[in-house]
């Protein structure tokens, strides 16, 4: 009895502690068609974030790096690539590989 009890408060416990309707910020990045790359809109707080980038050709990738990360799209994928990422203060830049002038960037405070 003792131990069913303490599953229960157990289990009361954590729903308390984890809100309903909590979800990690999502955000997406584009690249393609042609020579663009972009963030529809940037991340500004530090944390976890889903990032989801839009790749629009074979010619491109998405490579995002800053402090403790470094993700990227194949060159040859085409298609939606999701990445779960931790944002941390400091700036985030982001480039085509293959093709160092499509770049931008971010900061988180």
């Amino acid at each position: 009895m003792k131990r069913t009890a303490l599953i229960a408060a157990l289990v009361t416990a954590l729903a308390v502690a984890l809100p309903a309707g909590a979800s990690i910020p999502s955000y997406k990045g584009i690249v393609g068609p042609g020579f663009t790359i972009s963030m529809v809109s940037s991340p500004k707080k530090v944390g976890k974030i889903k990032l989801r980038i839009v790749d629009k050709s074979n010619a491109h990738n998405f490579h995002l790096t800053g402090p403790g990360v470094n993700v990227k799209t194949s060159v040859s994928a085409v298609g939606l690539t999701v990445f779960a990422v931790t944002l941390k203060k400091g700036t985030y830049k982001f480039v085509c590989d293959p093709h160092r002038f499509m770049k931008g960037s971010f900061t988180i405070k």
